[in-house]
């Protein structure tokens, strides 16, 4: 077997304490650091940056909407990579094409003019083109692919105490991802929109050397089992994961659980990036002001964090298939919440419905998979989920929008939302894990 320590000067073997606590921090760290690939990422250069291209609104995000789909049909081989080289050559390239992408976007108005020039052809077609395989690149590197390796990482390391530190992790992320564009903004305002995605990428190369250093793809491969057993040691932990049955891809599709708790994962994605993308025009569609639109994100949020802490906690002792549920029940009271906007309750809903969600997503994206598939092909699976998903999240905006554009509201997404979760309902009754 090749050196698994290879370019690193870290052994866990030598730790002093359990490594898989390292690896739940670094992993933290590699899904905070895709947040430039993340929309939350992304959305706060759109105004600046689609005025220094000339591009209109609607053209920056069709560019953003067609790399990303470009991006979600590709994810799935990466998650193949991710089995065959682990997580710590997948992160690291994933890290290095996202730095590379960045400074790319940072002289894409200089590239746009240089295109332009050579081609005497003055065209918006240019910069849209260009930032849609800037688009590609960023959400495929960074949404994609860092963001699975760094999370597959942790779960392949824990097997009991999975929803334990997933607690951490989720809890971590969502104070960091929500606190992103603070930061992101402060860039853009002190060193113009392309400085910030050059000290961006620099931030990224930074951290591909430590995630080469400090990124291990299994336990096993240094003597240790998850949870911090010694393969030497407790031999009851040994049996535990001989035992699981390692479904590929093929066979993980063939069971009713991968689809309807992949469908729900992709219901939350394009509904809540939908409504993000369009939440002044769906709240003042029914007389309510930007900040009192803007201003359902908080309590969602903290539902959310709440929902995902004691959930991820409780999910070592209790069936997902509850948890599921609830993710149903979360979609439900968002699309109603929708349909009744107009009423205060119909706020209450939405932000009730997007915060069970928001917490649920956190616990059985990260959870489910490992657990009802096994380790040994767990880039494969999460990577078609993950294509899943980042489809889900690129067609909501547009759908939104051919929504208002033809019937002059948003109510339909909310008949149509809870048919689907109706179909999901039913066809849940027998998603159970198939270990």
């Amino acid at each position: 077997m090749a050196n698994p320590n290879r370019f690193s000067l870290v052994d866990p073997a030598k730790s002093p304490v359990f490594y898989g606590y390292f690896i739940l921090v670094v992993g933290t760290l590699g899904i905070y650091f895709s947040i430039p690939g993340q929309t939350i990422g992304v959305s706060v250069f759109t105004d600046p940056v689609k005025n220094a291209l000339g591009l209109s609104r609607n053209q920056f995000s069709n560019a953003y909407m067609i790399g990303t789909i470009i991006s979600s049909l590709l994810i799935g081989r990466a998650g193949i990579w991710f089995d065959r080289y682990g997580a710590r050559y997948t992160a690291f390239f994933a890290s290095l094409l996202l730095a590379v992408a960045l400074f790319l976007s940072s002289w894409s108005l200089q590239i746009s003019d240089l295109v332009k020039n050579t081609l005497n052809f003055e065209s918006a077609v240019v910069p849209f083109t260009i930032m849609t395989l800037l688009f590609f690149l960023i959400r495929f590197s960074g949404q994609g692919v860092l963001t699975m390796a760094s999370r597959n990482m942790i779960m392949i390391w824990f097997d009991k105490n999975r929803g334990k530190v997933n607690t951490f992790s989720s809890v971590a992320i969502s104070f960091g991802f929500s606190s992103s564009p603070l930061w992101v903004n402060y860039l853009i305002e002190g060193y113009h929109w392309d400085g910030a995605w050059r000290i961006m990428a620099l931030a990224l190369l930074v951290f591909s050397v430590l995630i080469l250093q400090l990124y291990k793809n299994r336990p096993e491969e240094h003597g240790l089992l998850p949870d911090g057993t010694d393969a030497s040691g407790n031999t009851s932990t040994q049996k535990v994961t001989e035992e699981k049955k390692q479904y590929t891809l093929q066979e993980a599709k063939a069971t009713r659980a991968f689809w309807m708790y992949g469908l729900i994962l992709a219901f939350n994605s394009f509904f809540i990036t939908g409504l993000t993308f369009h939440v002044v025009s769906i709240f003042g569609s029914e007389g309510y002001s930007k900040s009192e639109a803007i201003s359902i994100f908080l309590p969602a949020s903290v539902v959310a964090i709440t929902v995902s802490t004691i959930f991820n906690y409780l999910s070592d002792y209790v069936s997902l298939k509850l948890y599921l549920y609830l993710m149903i029940l979360g979609g439900i009271l968002a699309s109603v919440g929708l349909l009744l906007l107009s009423y205060p309750m119909g706020v209450y809903l939405l932000v009730a419905g997007i915060g069970l969600m928001g917490g649920f997503f956190a616990v059985l994206n990260a959870i489910a998979w490992p657990r009802f598939f096994g380790r040994n092909h767990l880039g494969a699976i999460t990577g078609k989920i993950m294509g899943l998903i980042v489809l889900a999240s690129a067609l909501a905006p547009p759908i939104f929008s051919l929504c208002f554009s033809t019937f002059g509201a948003y109510k339909l997404l909310g008949y149509l939302g809870l048919a689907f979760l109706l179909f999901l309902v039913f066809g849940s009754i027998k998603a159970d894990n198939p270990q």
